[in-house]
């Protein structure tokens, strides 16, 4: 067999006006012309980008309505893991003229939602309209936020609380990781979600000064640096009134561990072990 007749019996047939869509990929690729197909796009095996589990993380923020507005509360620690790594952390920011908010969970988290916050009021202000965000409406915006990226398995980790003051009327709300919001009077997230929430609700009523909501809120942050391991002694109390958002520098609490050393002293003196192999007793 010669050349020519190699090439007349791997030539392509002639399809005239044969144009099925389907078939031609096929006979482009047969004879001695035939084109290698297209490699394939190769998945991406890269790391993972969004966050599997929190790293450095803030406890619990509490919030309760006085007459006149709403009062947040929170320490200043940021741990990573178990270690209380950063211990001057803002976890309260205010949002335009009549919110604040407060984050617990990841803190990279609540910086992002922060940022995408500001870029709102700004976007806003830029309109020049003497339009504002509502607490509401911020609340709302948040929901929203939470529950498209738990829909994408990639959660942002933070449980917020919202807190606004506008038009003569107070709001207090919470926002999880899901996307479950709800509004109340007390609100505490963390282990204050346990602790300190049936202190405040047995404390609050609807003509509470704020004074005594201060006073509610760093004892209830007291009870929680004495009982939770990620809590701090060092807080920030910020509010939300007809004035505006106002929050305090970070100041300490009083401690007393007394009767800690109390409890102790008493239960060794209790278990004063003294050993006899014959006659093992306590005194």
């Amino acid at each position: 067999m010669d050349f020519s007749e190699k090439v007349s019996r791997y030539a392509l047939p002639d399809l005239g006006n044969f144009s099925d869509p389907h078939l031609l990929p096929m006979f482009n690729n047969m004879g001695p012309n035939a084109r290698a197909p297209a490699p394939k796009q190769q998945a991406n095996h890269g790391p993972k980008t969004h966050t599997l589990e929190p790293n450095v993380t803030g406890t619990s923020v509490l919030g309760i309505k006085f007459k006149g507005g709403v009062m947040l509360a929170a320490d200043t620690l940021a741990s990573y893991g178990s270690l209380a790594r950063f211990r001057e952390i803002q976890r309260i920011e205010p949002v335009g003229k009549y919110t604040i908010i407060g984050g617990t969970g990841e803190y990279s988290d609540f910086q992002y939602l922060m940022r995408t916050l500001d870029q709102l009021t700004i976007q806003d202000d830029i309109q020049d309209d003497g339009h504002a965000f509502h607490p509401n409406s911020i609340h709302s915006y948040l929901t929203r936020m939470c529950y498209e990226r738990r829909n994408k398995m990639d959660p942002l980790w933070n449980h917020l609380v919202v807190g606004g003051f506008r038009d003569g009327k107070s709001f207090l709300g919470l926002v999880d990781l899901h996307g479950t919001n709800y509004e109340d009077d007390t609100i505490a997230t963390g282990y204050g979600n346990y602790i300190a929430r049936p202190l405040m609700r047995k404390a609050y009523r609807p003509d509470l000064s704020r004074e005594e909501a201060k006073q509610v809120l760093e004892m209830c942050l007291r009870v929680l640096y004495y009982r939770d391991a990620r809590a701090l002694n060092r807080i920030q109390i910020a509010t939300i009134t007809a004035e505006g958002p106002w929050i305090s520098e970070p100041y300490s609490l009083s401690e007393d561990w007394s009767v800690g050393t109390i409890k102790y002293e008493s239960s060794v003196k209790q278990t004063d072990y003294v050993f006899d192999s014959n006659n093992p007793k306590i005194h």
